[in-house]
């Protein structure tokens, strides 16, 4: 007797939708848009949230820097003891919350971070900011916006709308911490499934039983 597999059920390998080249020209554009948003971002203070959002901030300062020709204050933002999931997960250590000598006050404070998803790590970043200042007003720019909102949450800057299901999962690589740039999207479970059909594979020596 045949068994017919669904092929839908099979884990999807993860696959590459930005490489390289598309993320240094999405930084490129989010910073004149940011520069013609802000009217020459002369307020603009960039917080990158821990930990690849402190990578795209520095380069999104960089750029910055290059087009308007002056200092961007630049700081970084730890979020980890305001998650709402915080005893749902394993502990996490914690990093560094660092803010330009000129502080947040009266500033546009523009968030940075890699993915969007439920919301909630951004909800994390606000509630952290409130106890480091009190902005004019709060923008956010991110790489990719997956959707799946669960909070009232939206970016002011997005790479890349890419739609996905939940049983997706993206992941964002950076040379400062990945060796590489990339964005791949996959099955979240995929590496686990793909683990458990090896397991169950026989032995290359021997012959199932016709």
């Amino acid at each position: 007797m045949t068994t017919v597999r669904d092929s839908s059920s099979a884990p999807r390998p993860p696959h590459q939708v930005l490489d390289g080249t598309d993320i240094a020209r999405v930084v490129t554009r989010i910073a004149h848009e940011i520069v013609e948003r802000a009217k020459g971002a002369e307020d603009v203070v960039l917080l990158g949230i821990h930990t690849r959002g402190v990578h795209l901030a520095r380069r999104l300062h960089a750029k910055l820097t290059q087009i308007t020709g002056r200092e961007i204050p630049l700081g970084t933002l730890d979020i980890t003891m305001y998650r709402d999931d915080l005893r749902l997960k394993p502990a996490r250590a914690l990093e560094h919350t660092e803010i330009p000598p000129g502080g947040i006050d009266g500033k546009l404070v523009i968030l940075i971070d890699d993915v969007l998803f439920s919301g909630r790590t951004i909800r994390a970043a606000l509630d952290a900011l409130s106890d480091i200042g009190r902005p004019r007003a709060v923008q956010l720019a991110v790489l990719v916006d997956r959707g799946h909102r669960e909070l009232p949450i939206r970016a002011d800057y997005v790479g890349k709308n890419l739609p996905t299901s939940l049983r997706e999962a993206v992941q964002v690589q950076l040379a400062d911490t990945d060796g590489r740039d990339a964005v791949l999207v996959g099955d979240r479970d995929y590496a686990a499934r793909s683990s458990q059909a090896l397991a169950a594979q026989p032995p290359a020596d021997q012959h199932l039983p016709e």
